[in-house]
């Protein structure tokens, strides 16, 4: 794992956007796996930017949701499908036949079936953008003894279900859809980002590159071609015993 830290979220969002407009570049046909929630936002906004100068760089990707939370529709407040709409679908002009979802019109664990089915065709990812949860997990690959190796139901921890992004639903989901750390760990390349507030333990585990299935971003340490970008913020509160 390359560990990088930043100035600040700014500066990690235009070294992230710089990373996956590089790997584009190279390969126009990229297909890229978008994480949702607040880590990745800014990332997205300078890549927005930069399509309303060069759309044609987005011609060709191809974009596959990471997650989704149980139950909800693209249209429900909060979806991770509604979000991937808003911040990366619409301005880089990505069309519906180049974005990869869980279908939330069937049962989730055959929605699961269809997407690792799915994955298996038009894969491997060439490049997934994570984020760090507070408890350490990637997509919704929670900690535990044990972790699913493919695309599967998850139940979500009650740190999870206290996400932001469940404010606006009704109740927080208890179960979502997620690709596994093995379909992870087959991309390309990964970019990890960290930030956030209430982490600092969880980067400070991270960063002692102990591998263990309690902190299941640890894993991507058995990677080949991971790039974590850290904010400094998390590393300065770590050290101090912040918040």
């Amino acid at each position: 794992m390359n560990v990088v830290t930043c100035e600040n979220y700014e500066r990690l969002s235009a070294q992230a956007a710089a990373i996956v407009g590089a790997q584009i570049e190279r390969k126009h046909s990229l297909l890229l796996c978008a994480a949702t929630g607040n880590s990745p936002i800014g990332l997205y906004g300078e890549l927005a930017r930069r399509a309303a100068v060069d759309r044609e760089l987005f011609r060709s990707i191809k974009v596959i949701a990471l997650d989704e939370w149980g139950g909800l529709r693209e249209t429900d407040p909060g979806s991770a499908a509604g979000y991937l709409r808003e911040r990366v679908l619409t301005p880089l002009a990505i069309s519906p036949d180049r974005f990869i979802a869980f279908d939330p019109g069937v049962d989730p664990a055959e929605a699961c079936s269809r997407m690792r089915a799915e994955l298996e065709r038009i894969g491997p990812i060439d490049l997934a953008v994570l984020g760090l949860g507070r408890n350490g997990h990637v997509g919704f690959n929670e900690p535990g003894p044990a972790l699913v190796p493919y695309c599967h139901v998850a139940q979500l921890s009650e740190e999870t279900q206290a996400h932001a992004m469940t404010r606006s639903m009704p109740r927080p989901p208890q179960h979502g859809l997620t690709l596994g750390l093995q379909e992870i760990l087959a991309s390309r390349r990964i970019l990890l980002l960290v930030t956030g507030e209430g982490k600092q333990q969880t980067v400070a585990r991270l960063l002692t590159e102990a591998v263990t299935t309690t902190l299941p971003a640890s894993l991507l340490w058995l990677h080949g071609n991971v790039d974590c970008l850290v904010d400094k913020a998390l590393l300065r509160d770590a050290a101090t015993g912040g918040a």
